[in-house]
């Protein structure tokens, strides 16, 4: 029997061992990867003409972590948010505008994607690109395109256009080359055109963007067959211009501008080395605490939690998820949340260890027990992460995704892999106590006699948060330090050569861009020592390109070295209410949800005022910090809401196993401190675990990051005081105070 056992437990390590191995291979290479020769086809701007090149390339395949999406804040590249003008558009208009648009920004990108948000905003994402303010302004506003006769009579608009393209063509009489402009009209638009060619034949037909006359082609002949020939360009370039104007012109619905963001390929760049190099120095030191107060279990966690990181990688790719900077974020998050259920059950096995049951039994009971407490915590996190998928946009919706798979993907590790590594473990020799460790003898702390001097703290830190907010109003004219999600305006990041100084520019930086456009910045924020942040009202394009040019002249640095991102004041209202909206529904659900559950209106009350607690600490961070206040805000809180329900199940979960119907005032106070305590060590090492990965992003994350990170590791630090010194005692405090009055 105990050959099999062994031999069992040689065949599950080297399971696990080849399965880690194999989604390595694949996160690296994918499924199918290999050597192809790509041939690439680019167009020649002065001549049109299609120059082929080839080589020999390695081709990743399905699952590579080298082919997992990247958000343009990694990859770099432009995204532009529309709004139609028409107020209710139907679903017919919008689909065609998506597809129309999509075709168009393909030109730039094959990696391009067009989607509708909400109703009738449309937004475009170009990756990869540098010549951001060209495209900007290629895209433009998409206006209407008219065609008028001689007699100021509209012949055909942008519905009747069906495509434009620029073309080079040989002339006849010359033999040299031409450019002109394709022009394919509908079955209505055929009609029209035909008509009116017919009639003004050796006449100027005008082409009228937006009411400036663009074009002034001649009729040489009726045309009736639905497609001509616009010629009269001296270049490529300004046929494909032509081009571009009636395509955009041609969309089904008139189009503005609501929100652009332009990101160098460069700051993306960095944004993902030292991301990924704060998450790889903080699982490190994650596995080391782990092994060196968990044993041999934190062993068989540590492996699990490789396997799940690998899962995690190609998870991404096969699900096609776009990888961004906040979702990275998620993903260290998530990390140190997956040792959560781990130690949840190390804790227990601990503990049944002390009553004296064998390493076997104490396993098998210590998975058994901690179940439902680490379900239950998942859960209402995976509300939290629904939430924000579902009302998040951009960055934050990514977040909201990696979030998601990550706590899918901890449950299956902590609940089915690491156990089964810790089987095969003890079966392969290690099996002596000293190797699992035994808890000692739980000192039970009177947690609910000292409520007064932990509601006090409580009370004081939301007194100081609303002086601060108040000051803030006083002083800046907002609560918070709004950033532009919230506020609306144009913000242009400048990363400067590495011999300029930063500190010694920026006042320099200011003063250009006052010149420039003549908007003095409301803020000019020293990001790092290289780089500078100006914050100023809306900016239009042409002041934009104006900015972009100052400085590129002036610095002597390329395009990809300038960020800019402008969001109107519509959008940042939204994006405000929407995070109201998001933590609400999300504190609901999770009430709900822990009401069922534990059966006991009081376990779901008491989480939500200790969530709304936590939520008011951040806030006293924010606003002393005066950290900006943006899309990652939401993200930032609701993660808060996930995190501190999840420390707080745990301590509910044991109150709810040892209450056994205990009614007495005495009796629920017994059952309080003593839960807290004997959960109390489980609270202070999860803990510890997620801060040491959120701390990583702090320190050597870009601006945007540690942005996030700081008050989500004040969260953090706040939510295990809450859950430990504030959750029980409400609870104790609403139960009894609702027994006195049945009494």
């Amino acid at each position: 029997m105990k050959r099999n056992s062994k031999n069992r437990s040689i065949a599950c390590l080297i399971l696990v061992v080849l399965a880690i191995l194999a989604l390595a291979f694949i996160a690296w290479r994918g499924i199918n990867g290999h050597n192809t020769n790509v041939v690439e086809e680019t167009t020649d701007p002065e001549t049109g003409e299609v120059v082929t090149s080839s080589a020999i390339k390695f081709q990743y395949g399905k699952g590579a972590a080298a082919n997992i999406k990247l958000g343009l804040d990694l990859a770099g590249g432009v995204s532009i948010t529309y709004e139609a003008n028409k107020a209710n558009p139907n679903s017919t208009e919008m689909n065609d505008t998506v597809y129309k648009l999509q075709k168009r920004v393909e030109n730039y990108s094959t990696e391009s994607e067009v989607r509708q948000e909400g109703t009738n905003r449309i937004t475009v994402d170009i990756p990869g690109v540098t010549n951001a303010n060209e495209i900007l302004e290629a895209l433009g506003k998409a206006g209407a395109i008219e065609f008028i006769d001689p007699n100021g009579e509209v012949v055909i608009d942008g519905s009747d256009i069906a495509n434009a393209q620029a073309a080079t063509i040989q002339a006849q009489t010359t033999g040299l080359n031409e450019y002109v402009v394709q022009l394919e009209l509908n079955k209505a638009g055929t009609k029209k055109f035909a008509k009116a060619t017919e009639e003004f034949v050796g006449q100027p037909i005008s082409i009228v963007y937006d009411g400036n006359t663009i074009s002034e082609p001649i009729v040489n002949q009726a045309i009736t067959s639905g497609e001509a020939q616009i010629s009269g360009q001296e270049t490529f370039a300004e046929a494909e211009e032509l081009a571009s104007t009636i395509r955009i012109g041609a969309l089904p619905l008139e189009l503005h501008e609501v929100q652009s963001n332009t990101v160098g390929a460069k700051l993306g760049a960095e944004a993902l080395r030292t991301s990924l190099i704060a998450g790889a120095i903080g699982f490190i030191l994650v596995v080391l605490f782990m092994c060196a107060y968990y044993r041999i279990p934190g062993l068989a966690a540590s492996i699990a939690l490789t396997l799940y990181t690998v899962l995690v990688l190609v998870s991404l790719n096969v699900l096609d998820v776009t990888l961004t900077l906040p979702g990275i974020a998620g993903i260290i998050l998530s990390v140190g949340m997956a040792v959560d259920a781990n130690v949840i059950i190390f804790q227990r096995i601990r503990e049944e260890l002390a009553d004296g049951k064998t390493i076997l039994s104490a396993m098998k009971v210590g998975f058994d027990k901690a179940l439902s407490a680490i379900v239950d915590g998942n859960v209402t996190t995976l509300i939290a992460a629904i939430v924000l998928w579902v009302k998040g946009s951009g960055t934050v919706k990514g977040f909201a995704q990696t979030l998601f798979i990550g706590i899918i993907l901890s449950m299956f590790t902590a609940l089915f892999v690491t156990r089964s590594i810790l089987n095969a473990l003890y079966h392969l020799g290690f099996n002596k106590i000293g190797m699992f460790g035994v808890q000692k003898e739980v000192k039970v702390r009177d947690f609910v006699g000292n409520k007064v001097k932990f509601f006090g703290i409580s009370g004081a830190m939301i007194i100081l948060c609303i002086a601060a907010l108040i000051f803030n109003k006083a002083t800046i004219g907002n609560i918070l330090n709004y950033g532009l999600d919230f506020q609306g305006g144009t913000s242009t990041k400048i990363t400067l050569n590495s011999d300029v100084s930063a500190v010694e520019e920026q006042k320099n930086v200011a003063d250009l861009m006052k010149e420039t456009v003549g908007n003095i910045p409301e803020t000019a924020v020293i990001e790092d020592e290289n780089a500078v942040s100006l914050k100023t009202e809306e900016l239009d394009l042409t002041k934009r390109e104006a900015v972009t040019t100052a400085f590129k002249d002036t610095y002597g640095i390329p395009e990809d070295q300038i960020a800019i991102q402008n969001i109107s004041g519509s959008v940042s209202s939204e994006m405000r209410s929407d995070a109201i909206i998001s933590v609400i529904i999300a504190a609901i659900c999770m009430l709900i949800y822990i009401w069922i559950r534990f059966k006991d209106f009081n376990f779901g009350a008491s989480a939500v005022l200790a969530l709304l607690h936590d939520v008011i600490c951040v806030l006293l961070v924010y606003a002393a910090a005066r950290i900006s206040v943006g899309n990652t805000f939401i993200a930032c809180m609701l993660t808060i809401v996930g995190y501190s329900i999840n420390a707080t199940i745990v301590i509910f979960d044991r109150i709810r196993e040892t209450l056994h119907g205990k009614r007495s005032e005495e009796a629920l106070k017994n059952v309080v401190n003593t839960s807290i305590s004997s959960t109390f060590t489980r609270s202070i090492n999860t803990s510890l675990t997620t801060l040491i990965m959120v701390l990583m992003l702090a320190i050597l994350g870009v601006e945007d990051i540690r942005a996030f990170a700081i008050p989500l590791m004040a969260g953090i630090i706040c939510g295990g005081y809450s859950s430990i010194c504030i959750t029980g005692i409400l609870w104790f405090t609403l139960k009894t105070k609702f027994v006195k009055k049945k009494k």
